[in-house]
């Protein structure tokens, strides 16, 4: 059974409704045959990434980068996953105040330099998230989810 890998840094309110969005798009009845993981960014080993088929990743953008969090995760599992996770989708969720880019602009680049394919644009939300902001994250989890799933209705 594929396995998507949810890997999140969620320290605030705003960050923990995406997340719950996120799952509940990933792991929605409709999608079935995905098993879906969820880890915290510092309890992320890169076992974890090296048993995943594919990855949602969450962050919020502190000074205008990923979350030290994430950044740990990468870090870990950059050389261990270098070769054996290329062409494995991905998708990102970003919360901030301000300065989110450079956090999207991160995780991008890690990515890319790991050959995973970017399968949806990254869902960005500043301040409060909104109805449609949590929407987009649902999506977001759903598309990922789908992407892997071995029967969808």
């Amino acid at each position: 059974m594929p396995r998507l890998l949810i890997v999140h840094h969620t320290p605030s309110p705003h960050l923990q409704a995406m997340f719950e969005a996120v799952v509940s798009g990933a792991t929605t009845p409709e999608i079935r045959g995905v098993e879906v993981v969820r880890r915290a960014a510092l309890a992320a080993t890169a076992v974890d990434a090296l048993h995943a088929d594919g990855y949602l990743l969450g962050t919020p953008a502190n000074l205008g980068y990923m979350s030290g969090a994430l950044k740990n995760f990468f870090d870990l599992a950059y050389y261990p996953c270098l070769d054996s996770t290329q062409g494995r989708p991905y998708a990102l969720y970003v919360h901030g105040n301000q300065g989110t880019e450079g956090a999207v602009r991160s995780v991008e680049s890690v990515a890319k330099g790991l050959s995973w394919k970017k399968i949806a644009d990254p869902v960005v939300v500043m301040g409060e998230p909104t109805r449609a902001d949590l929407e987009a994250c649902w999506e977001l989890g759903a598309t990922v989810a789908a992407s892997l799933a071995e029967d969808v209705d």
